[in-house]
């Protein structure tokens, strides 16, 4: 496939749209344009079937395999409020004090800036630097505070994927605790004096080492997930800091992939999803 651009005349979502213009495809193969990121509109990857268009929009269909060379991280979602990558494991969501520049703050910034020279992004949650995932950013301060203020009522899920070592004695439960964090920023269960943490679990796959877990927050503490599956004597695979005896990846095995939340603004349903890591399934065969 050539690549195309299309100008939009009337407001609608996205993919009746393609439908529309894109003749002789099935309504799955336009799908797959879109999970692959063959699919800008204005020049931003948009990967939700139901993303609103707007008149005088220009939305493009790239050839496979091609790569949007402003992003340094996969665009999962872009419009005039939001920006929402899928960062990468090892990567700070913000700056330290011993990291100022390599942050998913830094890049995204820097990749708005290259469309827009005064642009800028906001922090409105954080992923701990070695979980990879979905992570949602603001371009202007109305919009950081709406999401902000709002959090724990505009999030219905934070849906996580974590590759752990051995077998959970549940296929699946519930952990809730209260949660502490030592002086060396270790964070543990306690009877008391702690903040209260709840974790839901299921099984997906196992293996003779290892099970892949779809794990829920109702609570955002530091490491709350590492944490629980630790003490549950399933540690993530990787996590050398809550007991880990391997690292079969590389990497931290845990994966933020799905975020649904409410926009504060239209009151819309908004799904956001990061694609299972490579690796993650072959653990488990």
């Amino acid at each position: 496939m050539q690549e195309k651009t299309y100008s939009v005349t009337q407001a609608g979502p996205l993919l009746p749209f393609l439908l529309e213009q894109v003749k002789g495809q099935s309504r799955n193969n336009i799908k797959g344009l879109l999970t692959r990121g063959q699919v800008q509109v204005d020049g931003a990857t948009v990967t939700r079937h139901d993303h609103p268009l707007e008149p005088g929009q220009r939305v493009t269909i790239r050839p496979q395999g091609s790569r949007d060379r402003k992003a340094p991280f996969p665009i999962l979602y872009e419009d005039r409020r939001i920006l929402v990558i899928e960062k990468p494991a090892g990567l700070l969501s913000m700056a330290n004090d011993r990291e100022k520049v390599r942050t998913a703050y830094h890049m995204a910034t820097d990749y708005v800036r290259r469309t827009q020279p005064k642009g800028r992004v906001f922090i409105v949650h954080r992923l701990d630097r070695d979980t990879s995932g979905v992570l949602l950013f603001a371009k202007d301060e109305e919009t950081k505070r709406a999401y902000q203020d709002n959090w724990d009522t505009l999030v219905t899920r934070r849906g996580y994927l974590a590759a752990v070592e051995g077998h959970p004695p549940k296929e699946s439960d519930t952990i809730r605790t209260l949660l502490r964090e030592n002086a060396a920023h270790k964070v543990y269960s306690v009877r008391s004096g702690g903040k209260e943490a709840i974790t839901h679990y299921t099984t997906l796959s196992s293996g003779k080492d290892y099970t892949l877990l779809e794990v829920d927050i109702d609570t955002g503490r530091k490491n709350q997930i590492r944490a629980h599956l630790s003490e549950l004597g399933c540690p993530v695979a990787g996590d050398r800091d809550y007991g880990a005896a391997t690292d079969p990846l590389g990497r931290l095995c845990l994966h933020a992939h799905e975020l649904i939340l409410t926009d504060p603004f239209t009151g819309e349903k908004r799904v956001f999803r990061a694609e299972v890591p490579k690796g993650f399934r072959g653990l488990t065969r």
